[in-house]
């Protein structure tokens, strides 16, 4: 017996020096990882940055050669009203006409917040200062986004995967809004935050970015019944009496708290908590329909006219978004075959995009809405190598550069 104890305790002298030399070694592969974060984190800056320069550098040659305004062209279309919010507010009254109140409060307050301090630092006017506000809102929001996509990617597919789904979302022509006074630059962080954070369980946080997605615009609702998918799917899995379970439900229930707060300040700014709904329904004549893209083809088939070439009045949204609703259902078609790949958080996500692309009569599918999918953006680069991939690299580039010719000045080409 005593010798069998002391080849046990030999045996124990000899176990420690090994788990202490274990431990430098997990140190090291930690700094090893982290340096490589870090170097994956600059890659995927300078070619953001490099996409948000080309487009700063054809709004600058629009501007020079068409003697426009080169911040009036990065505020076109919905930004003039963000702006519009951030210098004077809501009006007070509710208004069946075309008003702010059908845009949302969260982007314009975080302009408010970086232009104070703008207007401290500089001698320009409100005008000048909200416009540079909204564009560092925007361009720094969709650097998070373009982040969290390569997160997201690098945990479904590799780290190959995810630098192509990367450089397409970069790329593609609905990233103009990063270079524009856009909500989506505040939207798309927060959802690819909350999507990602769902993944990992960590419910709190999730609801939190959902809560303030829901209060950025329309599309951010999605988020509630993502996260209400997600709890429940947590729920399935380990039973309504196991803690995480209903710790789960936090996050659908801190989803809402974005679209509640903005109508409780409705209330008591107008009157009436459905403000919004009324500009956006009444004002802004928006509606939901599954005949929207049949109505945007017999619209556009009216407009055609062989005899007169040199007056063009056909509307190139109308185009743009016949063709973004093609292009949505092939993306629809390769996220099906990859739905075992994604999470089921991101799946749910791109078909209420899907679905509010196809269905409302005033925002089609057009690049801005299909960007907003990013998951199913994302999906290309998993099925997209080789030369494929760099064709439709090249391919959106050029349209990223085009189509934001039209976008920047006068009304040809919504985002």
């Amino acid at each position: 017996m005593s010798e069998l104890e002391l080849r046990a305790g030999a045996a124990t002298v000899v176990e420690e020096p090994v788990h202490v030399r274990a431990v430098p070694r997990r140190r090291a592969r930690g700094a090893r990882l982290s340096a490589a974060a870090r170097q994956e984190l600059l890659w995927i800056t300078v070619i953001y940055l490099a996409a948000r320069g080309l487009l700063l550098l054809v709004a600058y040659l629009n501007g020079a050669f068409g003697h426009h305004n080169f911040l009036h062209e990065l505020a076109n279309w919905d930004g003039l009203w963000y702006r519009g919010i951030a210098n004077q507010g809501y009006p007070h009254q509710v208004s069946f006409a075309q008003t702010n109140l059908g845009f949302f409060p969260l982007f314009p307050l975080a302009i408010f917040v970086v232009e104070q301090p703008l207007l401290l630092i500089t001698s320009h006017d409100p005008i000048w200062c909200s416009t540079v506000a909204g564009l560092l809102v925007s361009a720094a929001g969709g650097l998070v986004a373009t982040v969290l996509v390569h997160r997201l990617a690098e945990g479904w597919w590799d780290r190959e995967t995810a630098r192509r789904a990367t450089i397409l979302f970069v790329v593609f022509p609905g990233s103009v809004v990063f270079s524009m006074v856009y909500s989506e630059g505040l939207l798309l962080p927060l959802a690819a935050g909350c999507i990602y954070a769902l993944e990992r369980r960590r419910w709190v946080l999730a609801g939190i970015l959902a809560g303030f997605g829901t209060a950025v615009q329309p599309v951010g609702l999605a988020l509630a019944p993502v996260c209400l998918l997600s709890a429940l799917l947590e729920w399935r899995r380990w039973g309504w009496s196991v803690r995480p379970a209903r710790r789960a439900f936090l996050a659908p229930l801190l989803s809402l708290t974005g679209l509640g707060a903005f109508m409780a300040f409705l209330w008591a700014w107008t009157g009436n908590p459905l403000a919004t709904y009324i500009a956006q329904h009444h004002g802004w004549s928006e509606t939901t329909t599954p005949l929207s893209l049949w109505h945007m083809a017999q619209k556009l088939a009216g407009e055609i006219n062989f005899q007169h070439f040199n007056e063009p009045t056909i509307n190139l949204n109308l185009v743009i978004g016949l063709i973004g609703g093609v292009v949505l259902a092939l993306w629809l078609g390769l996220v099906w075959l990859s739905r075992r790949e994604i999470s089921p958080e991101a799946i749910l996500w791109t078909l209420a995009i899907a679905f509010l692309a196809y269905t409302s009569s005033n925002v089609p599918p057009l690049p801005r809405m299909l960007i907003t999918a990013f998951p199913a953006l994302m999906v290309v680069g998993r099925y997209a190598q080789g030369r494929w991939f760099r064709v439709i690299v090249w391919g959106n580039g050029v349209l990223l550069a085009g189509l934001s010719l039209l976008t920047f000045y006068g009304f040809t080409l919504r985002p």
